[in-house]
């Protein structure tokens, strides 16, 4: 049986905010998501977050979280006196393989593997993550004896010099068995420079107990980087952005600049996928063989066909397009957005809950809401779909092959049939049949006396 612990109680003083700590986002979403997430992925038996600071908005925001249990630590006396409040809610202890997995809320990076080799390296005792730092200044080290196994762990302000020069160091994430772990905490004395609880000091009871020590190692270096400052949360999403941008060229993908990328969430790529500079995927983004993602653009929770070209500064929530579609630049796709094959939707096209099927366009200036739009439509400069009345959201149907002329206004419910041409600067407002063509004829008129308005002198 797995427990996981997550320490989430710190307040994060350094990082000047009434935010607490791990609600403070690294690639789109919280510190302790990222963990969550993590963890999540070896199916453990048992999450319990410990809250200290904000307990109130940390558990607020994960309230949909129902299989998480949320324990307080008040006041915050150290990682040991943390764990010691996850007590009561820890499951099994009557089998030696059962194991209790702690992590920190504000190391938001350890990945699953890496979680998943340190309780592999648990065996029958328990296992460290430590990591070998060529400045272990402010580390606590890792301490062995002659013949290599870990015999205690000490915090830097109580190390001695010779400790000090230890480069292997603790990260402070431990697979230990449940059953002695709730031991161990009954032991802990706070006898410290900070009069503190120390998780850490469990690593001597074990050797006490003749408990083998083990370790293990994460395959990078940022994986057990916390963040104590806004500095260091900054640069912790540019060394993941980094390892992101890594992924997709190592899968294929062609960066314009790896640097000038984020992703916030799951992207997906083909074959021969191009990404330009300052592109943010948010959500989970599907990129299918031969997409172009022009420079500045915003996608959320899309999936793109073949061949589908998204020019600069475009933003796509929500949406999907079939093959081969242009988007944009300055197009905004906002969620139902479905666009079939060979579809253009041009510069400043905003876009909402509507389909277009195969052919359609609308190159320029307009606005299609809630409307189902047929094949080979062509919708010109200024068309608007009057959708809402102020209090409810309308439909608008246009058939197969019709032409929708610049400047026109189509007043939903309405439908216009196929192959019909409504003329520039007209307001449809009631159903059209099929073929013809229609308008609101208005008489021009010049008033040859007429002078312009003048400003005040």
């Amino acid at each position: 049986m797995l427990n996981v612990v997550i320490l989430a109680a710190g307040k994060g003083t350094r990082m000047q905010s009434d935010l607490p700590k791990v609600l403070h986002r690294i690639a789109g979403q919280s510190m302790l998501a990222h963990v969550i997430n993590s963890a999540r992925q070896l199916n453990p038996d048992n999450i319990v977050v410990v809250a200290g600071h904000g307990a109130e908005a940390v558990q607020q925001a994960f309230a949909s979280e129902q299989s998480l249990h949320f324990v307080l630590q008040q006041p915050q006396l150290g990682t040991g006196h943390a764990v010691q409040q996850a007590v009561p809610k820890l499951l099994g202890g009557e089998n030696p393989t059962d194991t209790t997995l702690i992590l920190y809320g504000d190391v938001p990076l350890v990945q699953s593997q890496t979680m998943q080799r340190l309780i592999d390296a648990r065996a029958n005792g328990m296992a460290v993550l430590t990591e070998f730092l060529p400045d272990p200044t402010g580390y606590g080290r890792i301490v062995r004896n002659a013949d290599g196994a870990i015999q205690r762990i000490v915090e830097h302000k109580d190390a001695s010099a010779e400790e000090h020069q230890i480069n292997e160091v603790n990260t402070g994430i431990i697979a230990a068995p449940t059953a002695q772990l709730k031991e161990w905490l009954a032991r802990l004395d706070n006898n410290n420079a900070q009069k503190e609880y120390y998780l850490t000091d469990i690593i001597g009871f074990a050797v006490q107990d003749q408990i083998t020590v083990g370790a293990a190692h994460p395959d990078y270096g940022w994986e057990t980087l916390g963040v104590n400052s806004r500095l260091q949360q900054a640069e912790l999403e540019r060394l993941w952005q980094g390892e992101q941008a890594r992924r997709l060229m190592e899968a294929g993908v062609t960066l314009a600049d790896p640097a000038r990328i984020d992703v916030r969430g799951s992207l997906q790529c083909g074959r021969d996928v191009f990404i330009d500079v300052g592109c943010v995927f948010e959500g989970q983004v599907e990129l299918a063989d031969g997409v172009h993602i022009g420079p500045n653009c915003v996608i959320k929770n899309a999936k793109l066909g073949a061949g589908t070209t998204v020019h600069a500064f475009s933003h796509i929530d929500q949406s999907q397009a079939d093959r081969d579609v242009s988007i944009g630049p300055f197009a905004r796709l906002r969620p139902g957005t479905v666009l079939g094959e060979q579809v253009h939707i041009g510069n400043f096209v905003e876009i909402k809950n509507s389909q277009f099927a195969a052919q359609a366009k609308a190159s320029h200036l307009s606005y299609i809401g809630d409307a189902q739009v047929g094949q080979r439509v062509n919708i010109g400069a200024g068309v608007i779909t009057c959708n809402y009345d102020g209090a409810n959201k309308f439909k608008t149907v246009i058939g197969d092959d019709s032409f929708i002329g610049s400047d026109s206004q189509l007043v939903a419910p309405v439908t216009v049939g196929k192959n019909v041409t409504v003329a520039a600067g007209t307001t449809v407002r009631h159903d059209t049949a099929d073929n013809g063509l229609v308008l609101s004829p208005k008489k021009q008129e010049q008033k040859t006396d007429w002078q312009r308005p003048q400003k005040n002198k």
